[in-house]
């Protein structure tokens, strides 16, 4: 193989009570990227479509993240990337996820498969943290292995992949505005008080049980985010609304998708996601506010090859 086409999907991070350790991957929404392989040894970004972002390969996230997996292999090869941009960066569905985790996944195949999927993720990080200052994996392991994935620890790394509802579908409306993830990083609090902790370790936890019992409402009540929403959702124009409506229409929960300004609503079934989203619309409508709409089943498998 001397070339490979791959679709890289966008991802929701945090997905309310997660921060920074859980994931999902979306299923029909995400860029592209065509990889070859190359006489000359290095890494060439030969194109970008749909975005303007650096071509150099030290500023590029997907550049950043293929160097360090070439520091752990030995190849006499070269690669050529391609990078055909369908989400927007600061968006927070995972633009820089999309591009770390797809070039690795392309390089890896490119090679023979020399990695497996859960050692990918430490190389894609490294992009991660050109774009956001920090090394974090929620949404570059969905990326990677599909469905939800948990970071157990940071230190070692230790990433277990979790079961998604065959019915949970995901609702998104992105705002255009931009919250760039190491600003909206910027304004939490190092310190939280314990009974605020305890809230969230047994939301996370009742989440995570839902997943494995399909029991939607234990989901739903599981849905709540009481450390960083309410300091982030201040970022995002008309978040409270939008999220009422979410709920008001149906929806399973709600939150903030990544660093924002997306929100996120997950939905048992296709028709009550899509009147989720269409709900979620009319609060932008009435500000005027341009979106992007999205409605999603739970993408199991991340990354995969095209034609």
């Amino acid at each position: 193989m001397n070339s490979i086409k791959i679709f890289c999907p966008a991802t929701i991070a945090n997905v309310s009570c997660g921060f920074d350790v859980l994931g999902l991957c979306l299923d029909n929404v995400g860029d592209e990227m065509v990889v070859r392989k190359t006489k000359e040894k290095g890494v060439v970004i030969s194109k970008i479509e749909g975005q303007k972002l650096p071509l150099e390969i030290h500023k590029n996230v997907a550049g950043v993240a293929v160097l360090e997996l070439l520091k752990n292999t030995r190849t006499e090869v070269g690669f050529d990337i391609e990078i055909y941009k369908n989400i927007k960066p600061g968006s927070g569905i995972g633009s820089s996820a999309a591009s770390s985790a797809g070039a690795v996944f392309a390089v890896n195949k490119l090679l023979g498969n020399p990695f497996t999927l859960h050692e990918l993720v430490p190389f894609a990080m490294k992009g991660e943290e050109l774009a956001s200052g920090a090394l974090h994996a929620d949404n570059v392991a969905p990326a990677l292995l599909g469905g939800f994935t948990l970071v157990r620890s940071y230190h070692p790394l230790d990433i277990i992949k979790l079961p998604a509802p065959d019915e949970l579908y995901a609702s998104i409306i992105h705002p255009q505005i931009e919250v760039k993830t190491a600003d909206a990083r910027s304004v939490l609090k190092q310190n939280i008080p314990l009974q605020t902790a305890i809230r969230q370790w047994g939301n996370l936890g009742g989440l995570i049980s839902s997943l494995y019992t399909n029991d939607y409402e234990l989901m739903g009540r599981s849905l709540h985010d009481d450390i960083v929403e309410p300091l982030r959702s201040l970022l995002i124009p008309g978040f409270e609304d939008v999220k009422k409506a979410a709920l008001h229409a149906g929806a399973l929960g709600s939150g903030i998708s990544g660093s924002g300004p997306s929100i996120f609503a997950l939905s048992k079934g296709k028709d009550k996601a899509t009147k989720v989203a269409n709900s979620m619309a009319k609060v932008y409508d009435l500000l005027g506010l341009e979106y992007d709409l999205h409605v999603s089943k739970i993408n199991i498998n991340g990354i995969k090859e095209i034609n």
